[in-house]
Order: C-alpha cells, then structure tokens, then sequence
C-alpha cells in the first residue's frame, strides 16, 4: 500500500516486497546509481524522506515512524568543497555508502541517519535521534548521536515466526 501523495524518482531502482506500507507525503529517491531495496513487512511512516544516492536497504519487519530522514549521501560543510547538487561533482566532497536497517530495526519520529551506517537486527533508536555510526544487533538507541541504552528484548522473533506459521510462509 502506498499513499498516492508519495513522491517517487527513480522507481527503476527501487524493489518493494510484499506486505509494505508507505504513509503519505513518504519522498523515494533513487536517481541514476541509486537504489533502494524495501523488504516484506516494512512500514514508512508518513513525511519521511529515503535520499538513495549510494542505496537503502530496509530490510524485512523494519520499520521507520513519521518524518524520518534517511541520507545515503552527504555535502561536506567543511567549506573545503562547493555544495548541493546544481555543482558539478569534481568541485564537491560529497561522502557516501549505503544506510541498511536490518531485520526487525523500529526507527522513532524524526530520527536523521547519515550515510554508511548500518544498523544491526533488532536495534531500535529513540524519537529525534541522529545516526552517524553503524549501531550494535538488539540494542535500543537514542540521542544525538545516538548511544545504547539498554538491550532490546528478543521475544518478537517468536512471533514472526508464529505469524509466518499462520500464513504458511514458513
């Protein structure tokens, strides 16, 4: 299911699995190079933005809540280089590398993740948090940039398997 008010470039690069949601106001973009790559079982919370210049992977059962900001590419605010994309590349120091969320990653309400950042199975991170650094498996995150601050129950992989069961997917 994706809302009609979506906006989505470069949908030659993107692959969708199945039962995936994508809220209202959700921009895609995938332009030239880029890519993303959305899982089964995936909600995209509304207002929020996938800027896939290096790639995105939201792996299955991951989950973003409105407003989330995901960059796979990034300007340097150095001032050591131009910025924005109207300059051509050569006069730039754009940095870049593919943002994954793993199996089961929950990402709070206007959380920011920079390139090159994975986040490991099962992590969750706190609403308004920014990612500048891959995050441990089953940890829950939060802040700027976001630290642990506890490790995050395994319990829900029982109920995918159960629910996987139930739909004979397993």
């Amino acid at each position: 299911m994706i809302a009609k008010n979506c906006t989505i470039i470069g949908v030659e690069n993107i692959e969708i699995g199945s039962n995936v949601r994508i809220d209202g106001y959700t921009s895609i973009i995938a332009p030239g190079g880029g890519w993303v790559r959305i899982g089964s079982y995936v909600h995209i919370g509304g207002y929020s933005l996938l800027s896939a210049g290096d790639g995105i992977t939201l792996c299955d059962f991951s989950g973003i809540s409105q407003g989330v900001k995901i960059y796979s590419r990034s300007d340097d605010y150095s001032g050591e280089h131009l910025t924005n994309p109207t300059v051509p590349g050569k006069f730039t120091g754009v940095t870049g590398g593919e943002v994954r969320l793993c199996r089961h990653v929950i990402i709070g309400s206007g959380t920011v993740i920079l390139p090159r950042v994975i986040v490991g199975e099962g992590a969750s991170v706190g609403a308004l948090s920014l990612i500048t650094k891959s995050l441990d498996a089953w940890g829950v995150f939060a802040g700027h940039p976001a630290r642990k601050i506890k490790t995050r129950s395994k319990r829900l992989l029982d109920l995918e398997e159960s629910l996987l069961r139930e739909n004979n997917l397993k």
